[in-house]
This record gives C-alpha cells, structure tokens and sequence, in this order.
C-alpha cells in the first residue's frame, strides 16, 4: 500500500499503456469489492479507492477522469455482482447464453454513475468535499433510476462493524459518505497531509468505536412471541420439478408439525406453496392440520384477472386468508421486462415470471395485521434491499416480515450480500426482523442488525426464536435520506463559495 499510495504512483500509473492502465484502473476497483459480504475486507475497500482518488487527482483532463471512473467501477461491479450469472444457470439451455451478457452489461450500466461521480467532482474544482457529495448522491441516484438498483452499495462494507449503528441515524447515504471520506482522509495522509488526513480519520475512527457503544442490547419480552423459521432447501433447479414439488410441499408441512412445543407463528419462504392462490385450498388445509392451529405465513402466486402477483399471504388458524400483500418492487428482467411482448420475440423473458410480461406490481408500502404477533412491514425477496421502500409504510410496524428464495443467488455470494441488507433495513428502522429463506439464510435479526438465530445457507431445517422488541423509530425512520443529503450539499456550496472567493481577480 505504502510504495503504490505515494504521489508518485499516479504519475507512474498516468505513464503507462493504455491497457496497462486500464487493467490497474479494473483491478482496483475489483478491489473495492472485497469489503462486501461475505468478504468482509473493509480496509482493503478504503486502501483500493484511496489509490483510485489518487489516480483522479492525477488524471490530466475530464475525459481520462471519466474513463478511468467507469473502469474501475465496471471493475468492482464485476466482483461484487459476480452472482447475478446464477439466475442465468438454472435453466441453462433457455437463459444460460445471457449470463456472461448480463454480468458485463450491467457492471457496465452501473459504473456509469462512477464515472459520473468523477466527472461532477472534477467540474466542481476536484476538492475532497466535491468527491464525497459527488458519490453520495450518484449512490442515491442508482437506487431510483431506472426502478433503481441500490445493491452492493460501497457503504455496505461497514455493515459487519459497529458502523452500522450509524445507519439509524444517517442511513445507507450516511454509510456511503463516510467510506468515501476514509479513502479521500486516507489519500490525504499518504499525500502528507497530515492534519486534514489524521483528523479525517480520528473523526471516522471515533465513529465506528463509539458504534458499539450506541447499539442497544437485545430486549425480548419475557412473553415475546415465538416465530419457527421454515427453510426447505428446494434448489431452484429441482423447485418447479413435477416430481420433487411434493416432496418439498411435504417437508415443509413436516417442519411446521415437528417440535414438541408449538410456537406462536410459522414462517414459510417466498412462492413456498406450489399452486396458485386460486386453486390452493387443499393445500392450505394441509397447512393448517400440520400447523396446529397456529398462525401461518407463507409465498405463492396468485392469479387476478390477467394479472399474476408474487404475493404473501398470512394464514389463521383455520386456515383461512386473513391478510395478502403483493410484491410491490419487481426484479427487472427477473419478475418482468420492459416491453415484454416485443422482448418476447427475440427470446427474452423474465427469468422468474410466466410469460413475457411476467409479474405485476402490487401497491406499494403497507402493513398487515398479525393478531397477537402484532404489526408486520411485508417484504417479498428483492424490495428489501430498497430503504425507501419500508419508509413508504403507511403507519409503524411492530417488526418486518421478509420472505424470499435465495436460491436464485447461487451459493457464493449472493445470499449473504441480500442477508446483509436485511441486517442495514433492520438498523435503519429500529425494527426486529423475521426473515425466512428457501435455501438460506433464514435469521431472526434484532434491531441492531444482530443475528439472534439463523439457518447455514444450504441447509433444510426449522428453528424457533422469540420475536425481539422493537426500538423506537429512529432518526432515519422519521427522516429518511434528505437531512443527510442538505448537508451534504450545503458543506459543498461553502466549500465552491469558499475557492470562488480565494482565486485572484481576472
């Protein structure tokens, strides 16, 4: 790190062939991304974009600036989003061609806001404040453009440190613009700027020592309801097989049966029953006989009209539907595809859906009723990586209620990058979370982001765990990302008033 931090190394770097250059500018950035789940390598996240700063600060015109933005960033999409090939391989014959495509296309699509980043930055004089807004805000833009798409975001790598308790006060903007500060202190101190770089760094090292200090303990009721977690493992290539449907239906109607206390609610993951709503009374009834009696929660499909929903539906005791929830935030060439009959000519369609329009969006933001387990905030797989999308609630939850079906995100990384944003949810609003997954990881998450009892990925099974309280709603719960976003671009009005004011008169 030493040798290559240096003023030096950019010059030497700037110096280099064209392909040499880029290959540092790809490979940096792919370094990046190690901070991610499962990695975990943050400071190796903070040493790659204090190089990459380097590089920028060197960089002799915009174009070179901006070149060198969207490289590295296709780099560290790359690494990051290497699962998104997953999908593309369960079906192989049908969607397997488009695997290589969609990785490349959309580390490319997203490093676009890289690129931008720099390139707003350096038309705004290239100072360190004009940096951190510059990526802040394109970090918040990635997450609304186009449906958004805020995965992987770099401040995601503080999510397995006591940094995270930030994010009930700053959220994931907070997260981002403290990781880009760290890189540009980081720079600062190498580049022998001592004062602006160590105090930097002070600061942002007080702030993730005193994140332990802030995050509050576990608190259970000694009554708290007890939740049973119901993880069939149905990989997804055998999910939707004629002959292994039955047998998975069948393990899971064995886990809410076993035990030889009952619990107080049962947690199926997401389109866990294997028939349309429409046609799914004997197997609800199924459901209800194993289940005892006790209140049960689970995914399908449902058919309304023309239209198909991912939904889920909360069970009684009876068996009967007392609440639904439609998915909401579909996953863009997933659940459905733009133009999807046009699409449909050239063989492509969603991955997930029926036919080429594939699912549509139930109405965003609510919250159903549970009985005596309280009030829960549903999330269908996907939506929870969207912070707005649980501020859209209508009223206050008691808890979130996530199910999914991570087995669409292979084994490597993907579960645990979507695990992680379920931990970030849970800070950001101050609420326990119960969140149940086809293959893994399901998890009983309290409202610091801590795993009170989980599933290993890959692994069929059940648990019980008692439903943590609920903290008060947060800061970010009842203000969300504008204060950070005001202040952020208030210090940076100060910051170009200030260096208008200091340039000498023409």
């Amino acid at each position: 790190m030493t040798d290559m931090a240096q003023p030096g190394f950019a010059s030497r770097v700037n110096g280099l062939r064209g392909v040499y250059r880029i290959s540092i500018w790809l490979g940096l950035g792919a370094l990046a991304a190690l901070g991610q789940a499962p990695w975990g390598l943050w400071p190796l996240t903070i040493a790659a974009l204090a190089l990459i700063i380097a590089l920028f600060r060197q960089a002799p015109d915009m174009r070179r600036a901006l070149l060198m933005g969207w490289v590295a960033g296709t780099g560290y999409f790359m690494l990051a989003l290497s699962w998104i090939v997953e999908p593309f391989l369960v079906d192989v014959a049908r969607h397997g061609w488009m695997a290589p495509f969609a990785l490349i296309g959309l580390s490319a699509y997203l490093a676009f806001y890289w690129a931008a980043g720099f390139a707003v930055a350096r038309a705004l004089g290239g100072g360190s404040v004009a940096l951190i807004v510059a990526f802040t805000v394109g970090e918040s833009l990635r997450g609304y453009l186009f449906t958004g798409f805020p995965w992987a975001q770099i401040g995601h790598v503080w999510i397995d440190t006591p940094m995270l308790q930030w994010a009930a006060f700053a959220g994931p903007l907070g997260l981002i613009a403290v990781t880009w500060a760290a890189a540009t202190a980081l720079w600062h101190l190498v580049a022998r700027r001592q004062v602006i770089g160590g105090g930097v760094l002070a600061g942002i090292a007080a702030l993730y020592l005193t994140g332990a200090l802030i995050a509050p303990a576990t608190a259970t009721a000694t009554d708290a309801p007890k939740v049973r977690l119901v993880q069939p493992n149905a990989p997804q290539h055998e999910k939707w097989d004629p002959a292994m449907i039955p047998i998975f239906f069948d393990r899971q109607l064995e886990f809410s049966a076993a035990g030889d206390t009952r619990p107080d609610l049962i947690v199926w993951p997401e389109t866990s029953i294997p028939v349309l709503l429409n046609n799914a009374e004997p197997a609800l009834e199924a459901i209800s006989d194993a289940a005892g009696e006790v209140p049960v929660v689970a995914g399908l499909q449902r058919l309304d009209g023309s239209q198909i929903y991912n939904s889920l539906v909360a069970l009684g005791a009876d068996g009967t539907v007392t609440s639904l929830y439609d998915k909401h935030h579909l996953v863009p060439f997933g659940e459905f595809v733009p133009f999807g009959n046009f699409m449909a000519r050239f063989g492509i369609a969603g991955i997930a859906a029926q036919d080429g329009h594939g699912f549509s969006a139930g109405p965003r933001g609510r919250v159903i009723e549970l009985g005596d387990i309280g009030k829960a905030l549903p999330l269908i797989c996907y939506e929870s990586v969207f912070a707005r999308d649980l501020r859209a609630a209508p009223e206050r939850a008691d808890f979130i209620l996530l199910i999914t079906n991570d087995a669409w995100f292979g084994k490597i990384s993907g579960p645990y990058q979507h695990l992680a944003q379920a931990r970030l949810r849970s800070v950001e609003q101050g609420l326990p979370m119960i969140r149940a997954a086809n293959t893994g990881i399901s998890a009983m998450i309290d409202p610091a982001g801590r795993i009170t009892h989980s599933l290993p990925l890959g692994q069929a099974g059940w648990i019980d765990a008692p439903l943590p309280l609920p903290r008060p709603p947060t800061l970010y719960a009842r203000i969300g990302d504008l204060p950070v976003l005001a202040v952020l671009l208030l210090i940076l009005g100060g910051t170009v008033l200030r260096n208008r004011a200091q340039r000498p008169p023409r």
